[in-house]
């Protein structure tokens, strides 16, 4: 049984709602998941899972949240390379830029996106949240 991480960082609740269809998706493929907060997350903690799934809304300019989440993201990455991963965040405008970004930044660090991202404009709708949650299965593969 994979043991999976399912970190993120929500400010209107719309990428804790991704979040949980996540973590839905990992326990339904038969992993053992814990839903995290990025403030209960550090680098450390990357060694006890076998896949992580990191969840960030967009912010400003198309970036990661700047106080909490990519301090903790940063602090992880040196650990990522050969660790399976995936992404999901939810956006109210733009285009996907920082999920683009973000993901590029992920395979420089070596990591495995087992995946397609997940990104949801505003809260997700029915497909998002079965997009989410086999996102979940994915990693619980």
């Amino acid at each position: 049984m994979k043991k999976v991480a399912v970190v993120y960082w929500s400010g209107t609740g719309n990428t804790e709602e991704m979040a949980k269809a996540v973590l839905e998706g990992a326990q339904e493929g038969g992993a053992d998941a814990k839903l995290l907060r990025s403030s209960e997350f550090n680098g450390s903690m990357t060694e006890e899972f076998d896949a992580i799934a990191f969840g960030c809304p967009s912010m400003g300019v198309e970036v990661l949240e700047e106080d909490e989440f990519e301090p903790m993201f940063s602090a992880c990455e040196k650990k990522l390379s050969g660790k399976d991963i995936a992404l999901f965040g939810s956006y109210g405008w733009g285009d996907g830029e920082w999920m683009r970004n973000w993901e590029e930044r992920c395979k420089e660090d070596g990591a495995v996106l087992v995946c397609e991202s997940v990104i949801c404009n505003e809260a997700p709708d029915e497909e998002g949240t079965d997009n989410c949650r086999a996102l979940g299965a994915s990693l619980a593969q």
